[in-house]
């Protein structure tokens, strides 16, 4: 029988998608239950994205799992999610190295918790050798704020004479970003039902797909991850072309 998965067409995978995980806290209130249920419940639908990328060969894979404008959210809260993010590193970490998984971590590191940080820098070191999936999650993350950054890496840049301002090019100016060395993402996946960006990823998805779905974050699964693809490989991309240049150049 033919399954979603055996529908992608296995020459065309995007080389990264990017995911806004939203609907966590609307999931656990549709329950009756507090919102912090909705993000332990979160973890299936994580763990079945990333072996969904896994499996497709997909080779980056970025989670919004905590934005910057998120620390404005009751404390215990983000208490909670804090606390949640430790025990999850500490029981996913095996999986990770099993299935030969790299991680790494966007965003503003120094602002998290010194328990977070400590755990989420022996993840990266224990995987740093791993060849297959790039785990990429952005946590005290925000677009504005990772431009700004990289703004002043610029300028510093310039005052150490390392380059003239006559030189700054895209490509200069994306090596001083949180993502440097990664690709752009071809497919942004919004899950929730929102129809927004989020402060994620400004600069680098100025080209990507875009994908919204109404499905709550805790109910995402390898399948709905499939239909995202599909729905990618049905897409013309034109890079400011017309449609005959566009399929020109993918022949």
């Amino acid at each position: 029988m033919t399954t979603l998965k055996d529908k992608i067409d296995k020459t065309r995978i995007p080389s990264h998608i990017a995911v806004i995980m939203d609907g966590n806290g609307r999931w656990a209130e549709k329950s009756g239950n507090r919102r912090l249920f909705g993000h332990k419940n979160a973890i299936i639908a994580v763990r079945e994205t990333i072996e969904a990328a896994a499996e497709t060969g997909v080779k980056y894979l970025t989670l919004y799992a905590f934005s910057k404008e998120n620390w404005s959210r009751p404390k215990s809260e983000v208490k909670g999610l804090m606390s949640l993010l430790v025990s999850t590193m500490n029981t996913e970490l095996k999986t990770l190295i099993k299935n030969n998984i790299r991680l790494s971590v966007i965003g503003d590191f120094d602002s998290l918790p010194p328990k977070v940080r400590e755990g989420l820098s022996h993840a990266i070191r224990s995987t740093a050798n791993n060849k297959g999936l790039n785990l990429v999650v952005a946590l005290s993350y925000g677009a504005r704020w990772e431009i700004i950054e990289a703004v002043k890496k610029t300028i510093q840049d310039i005052k150490k004479q390392l380059i003239h301002p006559a030189d700054i090019t895209e490509q200069t100016f994306a090596a001083n970003l949180n993502t440097a060395g990664i690709p752009d993402p071809e497919i942004l996946i919004r899950t929730g039902g929102e129809q927004r960006i989020s402060n994620f990823l400004l600069w680098q998805i100025s080209y990507a797909e875009l994908y919204f779905t109404d499905i709550l974050w805790p109910d995402f699964r390898k399948n709905d991850f499939f239909n995202a693809i599909i729905n990618f490989q049905g897409r013309e991309r034109r890079f400011g072309k017309t449609g005959k240049q566009a399929r020109k150049l993918t022949k």
